[in-house]
């Protein structure tokens, strides 16, 4: 049995059909669809049950299409999706432990995994980027400057591949890669020689 048909076996099938694809759909989404993804995001674990994230969906035509206008070359394919979700945050709204240990973004992070697996299993395409221009995101959407603009979700129903570049396109129709687990996973300790 393959290294793949084993893993397909014991994760959960979401997981493994999890992918940011960069094909998408002009094709709007329902309100039902924006309800159901908000939810799954929000009901991610965080410390203490602060809950730092904050979510902002930008569907409305001329908002969206600044933040559009505004990405660079390289997420030309985001221009396309009809949804943008952008996360923000702000320190001071989750815990800070011992060691200088501080969860917003972490929590963040665990809220737009919800969000992504959920887009997963309503067929969704959805791809974080960090590939934006902040300033732009924020004059748009007034983010105040103590909120921290972690990152841009992209959301659609999925597209035609043969829209994107050649580069992106293999990506898009080719196997998903990954680290080998023993680069990213020790046991008992801490090894030096995985740390990049």
């Amino acid at each position: 049995m393959d290294r793949e048909s084993s893993q397909k076996e014991v994760l959960n099938e979401l997981i493994m059909r999890r992918r940011s694809k960069r094909a998408i759909s002009e094709e709007e989404l329902t309100e039902a669809d924006l309800e159901k993804l908000a939810r799954a995001a929000h009901l991610a674990p965080s410390c203490f049950n602060n809950q730092p994230w904050r979510f902002v969906l930008v569907e409305e035509s001329a908002k969206l299409g600044r933040i559009k206008e505004s990405l660079p070359g390289g997420n030309y394919w985001a221009k396309k999706a009809p949804l943008i979700v952008a996360v923000v945050s702000r320190q001071d709204m989750d815990c800070e432990l011992s060691g200088g240990r501080i969860y917003y973004k972490f929590d963040c992070g665990l809220a737009v995994e919800n969000l992504l697996l959920q887009a997963t299993e309503m067929g969704l395409v959805a791809h974080p980027i960090a590939g934006f221009n902040p300033e732009v995101t924020r004059e748009v959407l007034n983010i105040p400057a103590e909120f921290d603009l972690i990152t841009l979700v992209v959301i659609g129903k999925p597209g035609d591949p043969e829209e994107l570049s050649d580069k992106h396109r293999e990506v898009e129709l080719g196997e998903r890669k990954r680290l080998p687990l023993e680069d990213v996973v020790s046991k008992n300790e801490f090894d030096d020689l995985r740390a990049g």
